[in-house]
This record gives C-alpha cells, structure tokens and sequence, in this order.
C-alpha cells in the first residue's frame, strides 16, 4: 500500500515540517517510487492503486499545493527528497527549469504516446482542461462569443462571473495572452473584462458556473472539466447547473495542464520513468477523462461522451516551458486593472 501524506493549508510550515524523510520516503529500498503531487483527485489515488498492484512497485505519495510544492523542490535541490513532480499548471514549469532541479526523463514510450507540443526533455504532459466561456442557457445567444475578446464588449457589462487573480488558472490564461499576443493586448483584455464584472471576484470554478445559473451573470470563464463534473454528478443541485449552463470554446482555446517531472537527483530513476509511462499509456489517460472530465493528452484514448458533445476547437498554441516566464507579468496587469 502506498503512503499518502497530505500537505494542506497548514502549508509552508507543514510542508517544512515534514522534509527530510521525516514524511516517510523510503529512500533505502529500490522498490518505491516517491512522488510530490498538487493532483488531489480521486481518481489518482485509483490510478495509483493500479500502478502498485501491475509493476509491485509501492508510491508513496506527498500532497500539496503547486507552489508550494515548486518552492519545496527548490529548496531540496541539493538533497532531493522525492523521484517526480504531479502537479497542476504548466507555469511552474519555468522556474523548475531555471533552478535546474528536473532531469532528463523522456523515453520512447512517453514519446509515443504523447505529442510533441504536450512535452518536453524533462516533463511529459499528463492531461488537459479548457479555459472557456460559460453562459447561461436562456439568456445569452452562443453565436454572439467567438473569442475571449467578445467579453470585453460593453453589451457584457454587468454580466462577467471570475474567480479571484490568486487563482493560477486565471494567471496562466494572462500569462499565455502576453505570450502569444504581447502585454499590452494582454492588459486590454483584463480590463475590458474588469469593466464587465457582475461582482468582485470569488469562489472556484463551479462556484462561476453556479452563480451563471442562479442569474448573477450571464458570462463566466472556467475549466471545461469542471462542467463535465458537474454534469455527471449525484448532486442533483450540480447536474441541474450544468443543465442551465453552457460551453462555449473560443478561437484559440487555451488548455492548462497537468504535468509529470523527473526530479534532479532522483534516488529511483527507473522507476519514476515506469509510473510517467504508465500514467501516459491509453487506459490510464481515458481513465483521467472518464472520472475527471479531463482532455486525455494520449491521442489513442477515446473520450467519453460528455467531451465528445463539445465537438472540435481550436486549440492556443503556447509554449508551456515558457508560460511561468510571464507569470509575474500576468500579477502585475491584475493589480493594475483592479482585477482583485
């Protein structure tokens, strides 16, 4: 059986707490994988049942959040403590890079089984999740929103739904607007949306998705797997919002992702190499996209029905090693535009 320790809102001084193997990582045996993950899903802990009971290897799992988790692996660098990174949000992938704590973990399998634009030396994408438009059904004309840019209108005003700027979704969506169009037309679109707020920003995704169902406003951006959830859940307060709420998946959708790393220095290198290949390989993708909602990165897993219904999109092209670089950025035009 694995070893799950949970690093939670006790956060930095937790995660300080409990390094060193004072968390339980077994670095003497050669028979482990030990793992750092922001991934808190139920269905990673079903896919790491399945990897100890095909391979007999035993994972032995610490949580946390991204940043932390960055910050932790940072700090280890000299004397790291765990073999891979799971995490959520291709942005901590720069300063990782920088600080030059990842190693090498690229295989033919992993190369085989996820496209070159999902991955890189040293990370392999492991799934992705739209950032899209929101709309509630009986009000909002779909036809009428093609691009993020269409929020901005003044027709919107009163209208727009956010999570607050601390969210590293939102980040990511600036950081890959200054990306790929530059900062000043990353700016403009931050305020133009600023200008349409129905309410200060707050909650997560499906909390947007509740109050576009409940009229609060008629737009919201989230991530597309939130709805999936939603929409297949045994809350029937949820499935009813996904029921008055829509997707809609602008020009250039941009997909965040989750990603998988091999730490500099790992103590079990083979074996971290065998869970990325596993956690690439066709089942365990359409498994993530079967339970989560998610977009399987493995282009042989099927999608399942709920995904299937949002049809084709066309998909941002972003250099995800490079996204963290305009990070801060992205923190900066929050606070300028009063996106709090």
């Amino acid at each position: 059986m694995r070893r799950l320790i949970a690093a939670g809102l006790a956060a930095a001084l937790t995660l300080t707490a409990c390094s060193s193997g004072e968390e339980g990582f077994d670095q003497k045996s050669d028979d482990v994988v030990n793992v750092y993950s922001s991934r808190h899903y139920d269905v990673d802990k079903e896919v790491y049942k399945m990897f100890e009971e095909e391979t007999g290897l035993k994972l032995n799992v610490v949580e946390g959040k991204g940043d932390e988790l960055v910050e932790r692996i940072t700090r280890e660098k000299n004397k790291p403590q765990a073999d891979v990174l799971l995490t959520v949000g291709a942005e901590s992938l720069y300063p990782l890079h920088e600080a030059d704590a990842l190693e090498d973990a690229m295989s033919d399998t992993i190369e085989s089984n996820i496209p070159e634009q999902f991955r890189g030396d040293y990370w392999m994408g492991i799934t992705s999740r739209a950032r899209v438009i929101a709309y509630n059904k009986e009000h909002v004309d779909p036809e009428k929103i093609k691009t993020y840019e269409d929020i901005t209108k003044p027709e919107w005003k009163d209208q727009i739904l956010v999570r607050p700027s601390s969210s590293s979704y939102n980040q990511a969506l600036l950081a890959s607007f200054i990306e790929v169009d530059g900062e000043d037309s990353a700016k403009q679109w931050a305020q133009g949306v600023v200008d349409n707020f129905a309410r200060e920003p707050k909650g997560n995704d499906i909390d947007q998705a509740k109050a576009v169902a409940a009229g609060e406003g008629d737009l919201a951006i989230m991530n597309s797997y939130y709805w999936a959830r939603m929409a297949k859940s045994s809350d029937p307060n949820e499935a009813k919002v996904a029921e008055k709420v829509g997707l809609i998946f602008p020009e250039n959708t941009h997909l965040n992702i989750s990603y998988g790393a091999m730490l500099k220095g790992a103590k079990h290198k083979e074996n971290a190499i065998k869970l990325l290949e596993f956690l690439s390989s066709e089942k365990i993708q359409e498994l993530y996209a079967k339970e989560n909602g998610e977009f399987p990165l493995n282009p042989k897993a099927p999608l399942p029905e709920v995904q299937k219904s949002w049809g084709e999109f066309t998909k941002q092209k972003v250099d995800y090693e490079e996204l963290g670089k305009y990070r801060d950025d992205a923190t900066k035009i929050f606070d300028e535009v009063g996106w709090k």
